[in-house]
């Protein structure tokens, strides 16, 4: 291969999952450079990742000393290697990030960067193709010998996926030329062939990477290894090497599975993975387990939020319905995987629940983990922060965001998830236009207009003669939507993709308006955490009462009203501009505390057996099993989005609010 630099500085945003024309789809990605966002809610987002974050991203990484691992592999430089062993896969994570940024703002000093760093791949790769930074230096030559944490084929499968961006964007083939080289390695190393290595990485995501790998040049090994990796797992491959199964989503095959198990991220990134090879064979048995699998995880093991992985411990999902919320873990890596399969499922089989499912998980569990400034992180999302909480972790949300960590898989993450997002909003079909996600854009034949999420109206506007049956998603929250168009007003009904077929003249509107009722939720019973209390939310958005908004009470102390009804004030001058509620409740002017928290229930029709003064009203507990906080004084509480809390410091917050009855 002859290496190719970009000469063409036009935008060119790009998609990151690029099915070939074979693949077996009910919706395609919109063709290279057709989709754009161009104002609103994101539009800003993104203008402050492609200014500061991915900029300062480069001075993170060279201070890290992920350049100088590289440096050594290639013998720039000596010394030993430093941080985890998977040091290399946050290069090529902000790599993909410059790439896809230099597609929507094309810049000098982007390709500046990214030649530099490619050139440093380029230099430190082996001449058989192996490259792992890290490995190299430490490990004397060894080579695929502890596969279930040596991360190797993890930093490839990230490796690809750059590779693929930064061709797309940018038209370069220097980081393609490094990744195809690997890639050829790895073929000739593992699967089921004589002198071949029957293993398989701890960590996926080899598989999503081979796979758009094979899509950027068509070379059918790498789509074959793929699904050889992901067919492989589940037969105990890792548990014979002494790894425990569960937790490497080793224990069942991936078309056998009917949930999600283990550390959070593998999981979701081998089913991402997993979705890419059924939709490249046509293996129908994979992709139904996939949505098998997708069905369980939103129906037992999200929280409201969307956010994904129950425990700190070993960063994984819980059984069935256990969602802490204080200790809930819900890895911001996690949410952005679960975006990935998602969205390959949603082309895939184009039911709109899983576009539905994309919109909480971006709006909710991905954006809190940046903060409105997009250069600091958080790694770990729970629901709730108590007062003077403390904790040691340096992934902790105590501690506030932070601007890099020890293990800075999310930073990264976070800006590539920014970067490509335009590829998500809409999808195309023979004649149609698919929307999916609303936000101020262009997209190929129509052009986008709102104040979504804040507002619910949007404009569509039509910019070509012709026919075009247009689809749009109704949000599953929205209990009425209105829209108005040329064929006059209909009413779709939640959760559905409304489509208008008809040939259009430019400059037509359809205007949708939909409905963004604050609504109380309550929790399965099952969900142990949240019982007895209710989240709100506001169109897309999850709220939180933050203790910055909070005037002369403590929001430990809070309770709610049932029933009373939550008031909207839009904010133009806090948090970048959100719509707050005023929530009525209930809490003590002060906190006393008893000598011991607990409190005996008196014993039916025997009010005069309870242990202090409280009536049995006061004693008896929300549910009839517990006791009872203490009302209080009436109060109205502020809730802002979840996404934005945390911007004033590490303050108490609680997205679920007990009852007060």
């Amino acid at each position: 291969m002859t290496t190719t630099l970009a000469t063409d500085r036009r935008a060119r945003t790009a998609t990151p999952v690029l099915p070939t024309a074979d693949a077996h789809l009910a919706l395609r990605p919109l063709p290279t450079g057709d989709a754009r966002i161009t104002g609103g809610f994101w539009a800003l987002r993104q203008e402050r990742n492609g200014r500061d974050a991915v900029r300062s991203g480069y001075h993170q990484l060279e201070a890290a000393g992920n350049f100088r691992n590289l440096r050594i592999a290639a013998g720039d430089e000596e010394g030993e290697a430093v941080g985890p062993i998977f040091m290399d896969s946050d290069v090529t994570k902000w790599l993909e990030a410059v790439a896809w940024e230099y597609g929507r703002a094309p810049s000098d000093d982007l390709l500046d960067l990214q030649r530099e760093v490619t050139a440093l791949y380029a230099r430190a790769q082996a001449d058989d193709g192996y490259l792992d930074s890290v490995q190299q230096v430490r490990g004397n030559g060894e080579r695929y010998t502890d596969l279930k944490w040596s991360h190797e084929l993890y930093c490839a499968g990230h490796l690809y996926q750059a590779a693929v961006a930064q061709h797309r964007a940018t038209g370069d083939t220097g980081l393609l030329e490094v990744a195809t080289k690997n890639a050829d390695h790895l073929v000739a190393t593992f699967g089921d062939g004589d002198g071949k290595t029957r293993d398989v990485d701890g960590h996926p995501v080899v598989e999503m990477g081979l796979v758009e790998l094979y899509r950027e040049t068509g070379t059918r090994a790498y789509l074959d290894l793929a699904h050889w990796f992901v067919d492989a797992r589940g037969h105990g491959i890792i548990e014979r090497a002494g790894g425990e199964p569960t937790y490497f989503s080793d224990r069942v095959p991936a078309r056998e599975a009917t949930t999600v198990e283990g550390h959070a991220v593998r999981a979701v990134y081998l089913a991402a993975g997993a979705v890419d090879v059924a939709i490249e064979t046509g293996d129908a048995e994979l992709l139904a387990a996939s949505e098998r699998q997708f069905a369980d995880m939103m129906a037992t093991k999200a929280f409201i939020t969307g956010g994904l992985g129950a425990r700190w411990d070993w960063e994984a999902f819980g059984d069935p319905y256990e969602l802490p919320t204080d200790r809930g873990y819900a890895e911001t890596c996690a949410a952005i995987g679960g975006v990935q399969w998602a969205w390959r499922l949603l082309l895939a089989t184009g039911n709109p629940v899983y576009a539905d499912a994309i919109e909480r998980l971006l709006y909710n569990a991905f954006l809190a983990g940046v903060s409105l400034a997009g250069t600091e992180y958080f790694y770990v999302n729970p629901l709730q922060h108590r007062d003077q909480a403390h904790q040691d972790e340096n992934r902790s949300p105590a501690h506030g965001r932070r601007g890099w960590f020890d293990c800075a898989c999310c930073p990264p993450n976070i800006m590539r998830t920014f970067a490509s997002l335009d590829g998500y909003l809409a999808t195309s079909t023979d004649g149609g236009l698919q929307v999916h996600q609303y936000a101020t854009a262009d997209l190929g034949a129509i052009s986008v207009s709102t104040g979504y999420p804040h507002d619910g109206r949007v404009v569509v506007t039509v910019t070509e003669d012709g026919p075009l049956a247009l689809g749009l998603r109704i949000p599953a929250w929205s209990d009425t939507t209105t829209v108005s168009g040329p064929e006059g007003t209909a009413s779709p009904a939640p959760g559905t993709l409304h489509v208008v077929d008809r040939v259009w003249t430019a400059g037509d509107t359809v205007e949708l308006v939909f409905d963004t009722t604050p609504h109380r939720y309550v929790a399965d019973p099952r969900i142990d955490a949240a019982r007895g209390q209710v989240a709100i939310e506001r169109g897309p958005l999850v709220y939180a009462v933050e203790q910055a908004d909070q005037q002369g009470f403590t929001v430990d102390d809070l309770t709610v009203d049932a029933d009373a009804p939550v008031t909207e004030e839009r904010r133009d001058d806090l948090l970048d501009g959100v719509v707050t509620l005023r929530v009525p409740g209930h809490a003590p002017a002060t906190h006393e505390q008893a000598a011991w928290p607990y409190r005996r229930l008196p014993r039916p029709g025997g009010a005069e057996h309870a242990t202090d003064a409280t009536s049995v009203d006061d004693a008896a507990g929300s549910d009839g099993g517990g006791s009872r906080l203490q009302t209080g004084d009436a109060v109205t509480a502020t809730a802002i989005p979840y996404y934005a809390w945390a911007n004033r410091g590490a303050a108490p917050m609680r997205v679920w609010l007990p009852i007060a009855r």
